[in-house]
């Protein structure tokens, strides 16, 4: 049991959201904002291949990412990617940013512990009013 535990810790300590330490599964993925999963889907909705007919995961899903999909135009889509990686945030950062949609920095920062450590609470709320004009705006 001692033998369990240990491995179970090492897990526990290699996976850390704050400390931006997201796994195996996450160390080649690029993490995406639900409005560029909706791009992708449309776009694979549009040029169907034969794996893509009647499938009812790819229906979901793109009913999913289009009923939280918070910015409607690819170009704000790839204004507001822009804006983030310009801001030195992370791709796991910017994907929550763009999909949780934080009222003010204190919101942003439990939600995304991660940006405790990164961003000051001035930066992220003119980050987050940056975010607010693009959705204003499509």
């Amino acid at each position: 049991s001692n033998r369990f535990l240990t491995v179970n810790m090492a897990t526990q300590e290699e996976e850390d959201a704050a400390e931006l330490k997201l796994g195996p599964d996450f160390t080649n993925a690029k993490c995406l904002m639900n409005s560029e999963i909706a791009i992708v889907l449309e776009h694979r909705q549009a040029n169907p291949g034969v794996e893509d007919i009647e499938n009812p995961v790819f229906d979901k899903t793109l009913a999913y990412v289009n009923r939280f999909n918070r910015y409607r135009n690819k170009e704000a889509v790839k204004q507001v990617r822009e804006l983030l990686q310009k801001k030195n945030l992370e791709d796991f950062e910017i994907a929550a940013l763009g999909n949780l949609n934080p009222e003010d920095a204190e919101e942003a920062k439990s939600l995304i512990p991660s940006l405790s450590r990164r961003v000051e609470d001035d930066s992220l709320n003119a980050i987050l009013d940056d975010l607010r004009n693009f959705r204003k705006y499509t």
